[in-house]
């Protein structure tokens, strides 16, 4: 499969041109080879980009890559040693964010939200950007404390809960990552507890004052499954290898 090829499949399945985005989206390192081997991952860090020369990947797949808005654009320190590492194995790097966040099926929110038992798994397109937080049912209702364990479990780390009340948890909203900020649109929509990758000081005080429970279950913890579902969806597709890197990271 060639580079090209690659990528243009993936902006169509993605839509990536209709979403405005804090990155690039696609082809951010090029390479001539032709791509049998993908390593995904959640973050293009060294320690991925080491991981798949060590498989001979010919691309890697990331949710979070480089050449964010507003850093620094000179290519010093870790980018310099990121990019002279790419360049030097002649490896392309693709990167997809919120295109991988709000896709319908194979995007984060909703790998996440159906490995939580979620049923009738909508986006709120009214009251988010891309519909970029989703919102389900659980079968049952359950305290806010087991709701969590099953998170916990499911993640395989420990979560911070929030509880924003004596209620129980029936409708649950989730936005993956840095999402805490959209609490208040969860709270819109009629949730009882919305879901996100990290909390900050303000969100605590709003859900005890605005009667929402809330977890924060790890940035890096709650986008792995976006990025392994797509490299799956490659690997039926095509005829390409594909193999999901895990990087330990307890953000």
């Amino acid at each position: 499969m060639q580079l090209d090829t690659l990528e243009e499949y993936l902006n169509r399945l993605l839509q990536s041109s209709q979403i405005k985005d804090f990155c690039p989206n696609g082809i951010q390192v090029s390479s001539d080879r032709e791509i049998k081997k993908i390593v995904t991952g959640v973050t293009a860090s060294q320690a991925l980009l080491d991981s798949a020369i060590e498989r001979q990947a010919d691309a890697v797949l990331v949710h979070h890559g480089y050449f964010w808005k507003n850093e620094d654009p000179r290519i010093v320190g870790l980018k310099k040693n990121r990019l002279a590492t790419l360049l030097k194995h002649d490896m392309a790097l693709l990167a997809y964010h919120l295109p991988l966040d709000v896709h319908n099926e194979l995007g984060n929110n909703k790998q996440l939200a159906m490995r939580l038992g979620l049923r009738e798994i909508s986006a709120h397109s009214e009251l988010t950007p891309f519909g970029i937080v989703m919102q389900g049912e659980l079968s049952q209702a359950l305290g806010a404390q087991a709701f969590s364990d099953q998170v916990s479990a499911q993640l395989g780390r420990a979560v911070t809960l929030v509880k924003g009340g004596d209620f129980l948890v029936k409708k649950v909203a989730l936005c993956t990552g840095g999402g805490q900020g959209y609490i208040e649109a969860a709270k819109q929509a009629g949730a009882d507890l919305f879901l996100s990758g990290e909390i900050s000081e303000q969100t605590t005080h709003f859900a005890r004052e605005a009667g929402i429970h809330y977890i924060a279950a790890g940035h890096h913890a709650t986008e792995r499954y976006g990025v392994k579902s797509l490299g799956e969806h490659l690997a039926a597709h095509f005829s390409v290898a594909v193999e999901f890197v895990d990087i330990d990271n307890p953000a």
